[in-house]
């Protein structure tokens, strides 16, 4: 059964309503796409052990749900992001938020109450990505691109520095012609390549894919970038 894209987006927004308030529109990102992230690979891989991020048992999702509730629900969450990051060689990429902070979502109870409804939305069994399938539509990396358009939307000072119309990437990739390439080894290089989302069109085109590289000047960027080429399935994109 397939996901219905509105009921992920819809999850994914009432995530950052729980945010609403307590932080910039551009700071949202950072702890909703990292949430997204973890629940994704911890479906995939109950799933299919053999995917290609390994979820040890302390670095799952399934471990931020046991931490619903708690009193440093906070301090654990970033424990468990660390864990994962640990096993995957992704430190500095998914660790980048700091869920303890309590100046961005709250001091006691607050942040408790915050942090365990944001697990709590994407509990919602309807986000079970080991279970659905959206056929050949890559269903997460289009969400990701489209909180990231809305952050850049709602976010005067991101505005434009993430997200690039899909469109646009689009025509873009079809007038560079990747769709005459004969071999995977043919290259494709990005110097300003945000998200990633022209790098990944292009591959989308190609009909033996691409090698892939990109460069990022903002450090958040490049890690937004790698975490969207891994849910894009394109773990070996080279990004700095």
């Amino acid at each position: 059964m397939a996901i219905k894209k509105s009921i992920l987006y819809s999850s994914l927004w009432a995530s950052c309503d729980e945010l609403r308030g307590s932080m910039d529109a551009s700071q949202y990102k950072d702890y909703v796409l990292i949430l997204l992230f973890v629940k994704y690979v911890t479906d995939k891989y109950k799933a299919d052990p053999r995917s290609l991020i390994f979820v040890p048992e302390d670095g799952s999702f399934d471990a931020m749900v046991k931490a619903k509730g708690s009193k440093d629900i906070g301090d654990r969450i970033n424990k468990i992001i660390g864990k994962l990051a640990e096993e995957n060689d992704l430190k500095g990429v998914i660790d980048v938020a700091d869920f303890n902070d309590d100046t961005k979502l709250g001091k006691g109870k607050d942040m408790v109450d915050r942090l365990t409804n944001l697990i709590a939305i994407f509990e919602n069994p309807q986000l079970d990505f080991s279970r659905n399938k959206a056929g050949g539509d890559d269903l997460l990396g289009d969400a990701y691109e489209y909180l990231m358009k809305h952050f850049a939307t709602e976010s005067g000072k991101s505005k434009g520095q993430f997200y690039t119309p899909s469109e646009v990437s689009t025509v873009i990739a079809r007038i560079i012609g990747v769709a005459n390439a004969k071999s995977k080894d043919t290259t494709l290089y990005d110097p300003t390549c945000g998200s990633g989302s022209l790098l990944l069109k292009a591959v989308d085109q190609s009909p033996v894919g691409l090698t892939i590289y990109g460069q990022e000047k903002d450090n958040a960027t490049v890690a937004l970038a790698k975490m969207n080429m891994i849910l894009h399935d394109q773990p070996t994109a080279d990004i700095h």
